[in-house]
């Protein structure tokens, strides 16, 4: 990964967030006027604070990427057998199913949001986990998996707590899930068929 390849990363993944963003709070805010500030009579300034809020997720979204990078490379150290620290994601993603499913049910949501948010994620991941399998290689699967769903329920963590709003949920899921998703499928090309081979022999060397 170059610098320059990096830099486009990251604006990237900004202008994703962003762009993301201003869709979903448009939608939102022609559905329920209260979300925005000021309701519809200040449809610009919340158009621009979308924008901007965006931005920051997209910023949010590729910290917790390369968090994610850090650790399986870690972990890979670590455990020394691939299947291993595989086997601790796909249990982890799947507690992580539950427990977005009783944190909502703990903060008393409504009466279907509890258990229609990680399913309709969990769904969602396994598709961008499709398409990665099918663009790279069977072994991407449960990594993938354990990033877009696991690695978005962490960064979404500040929008569960306190006065938990389904709102300002899907405001902030929905962006960082996109953001991570078109990380997670634009690294196998941003590396190159080169680096691509280097690191699946250095990761098959690992196990």
């Amino acid at each position: 990964m170059t610098l320059r390849k990096w830099f486009f990363l990251f604006w990237s993944t900004m202008a994703v967030g962003a762009v993301v963003c201003i869709v979903c709070g448009a939608i939102m805010l022609l559905t329920d006027q209260e979300f925005g500030f000021l309701g519809m009579e200040a449809t610009g300034f919340n158009v621009l604070m979308m924008g901007i809020s965006g931005l920051m997720i997209g910023a949010f979204s590729q910290m917790g990427f390369f968090a994610y990078l850090t650790l399986n490379y870690i972990a890979l150290s670590v455990f020394r057998k691939k299947y291993l620290w595989n086997a601790l994601q796909g249990y982890t993603t799947l507690f992580a199913v539950f427990g977005l499913g009783y944190v909502l049910y703990e903060e008393r949501t409504n009466d279907w949001f509890f258990w229609v948010l990680p399913l309709i994620l969990f769904a969602a991941s396994l598709i961008v986990s499709w398409a990665k399998v099918k663009q790279t290689n069977n072994s991407a699967f449960i990594p993938t998996m354990f990033l877009m769903f696991v690695v978005t329920f962490i960064e979404a963590w500040p929008a569960l707590q306190g006065e938990t709003n389904v709102a300002a949920i899907v405001f902030m899921m929905i962006p960082l899930f996109v953001c991570n998703a078109y990380q997670n499928m634009m690294m196998h090309r941003l590396l190159g068929s080169k680096e691509a081979d280097s690191a699946a022999i250095s990761a098959k060397s690992a196990s």
